[in-house]
């Protein structure tokens, strides 16, 4: 039986643990892996489209892949607070430890968006990042909310 994830080249789940929430995302490359991470992030906040009306660069480093995965999400969450908005795309390039990316989103409208809750930050819980047999990306940790 093929699981989830082989079904198809890109997406995203969310997985419980405890008070908090589970994030994996999964894509062809790293970097696909990591922008679909950051849409079930989003998904932790809203189940609303997001317009893709400002954009914001953002750049992280770290020694490892996984890590690189914690202060990626990390990035996305500090974006969302300081700018005071939701981000529904993201363009994401990785190398030797460098990530650079672009967000596309919009100001949080309370009564659009309906927040359900506001991440805190990405843990080192359940941390992984993984290239399986066929060439399959996954990334995942779980994100304090």
């Amino acid at each position: 039986m093929q699981n989830e994830e082989s079904l198809k080249s890109r997406g995203w789940v969310h997985f419980p643990h405890d008070a908090d929430v589970g994030v994996r995302g999964w894509g062809t490359t790293a970097a696909e892996a990591f922008e679909q991470a950051a849409l079930g992030l989003t998904a932790v906040v809203t189940h609303v489209a997001i317009r893709p009306s400002e954009t914001v660069a953002v750049q992280c480093e770290a020694p490892d892949i996984e890590l690189l995965f914690v202060e990626w999400l990390n990035a996305v969450i500090y974006e969302m607070a300081i700018h005071k908005m939701l981000f529904g795309r993201f363009a994401v390039k990785i190398d030797d430890g460098h990530l650079d990316a672009k967000l596309w989103g919009e100001p949080i409208d309370v009564s659009r968006h309906a927040p359900a809750c506001e991440p805190k930050g990405a843990t080192y819980t359940a941390l992984r990042v993984s290239q399986n047999a066929e060439g399959q990306w996954s990334a995942a940790c779980v994100v304090d909310v």
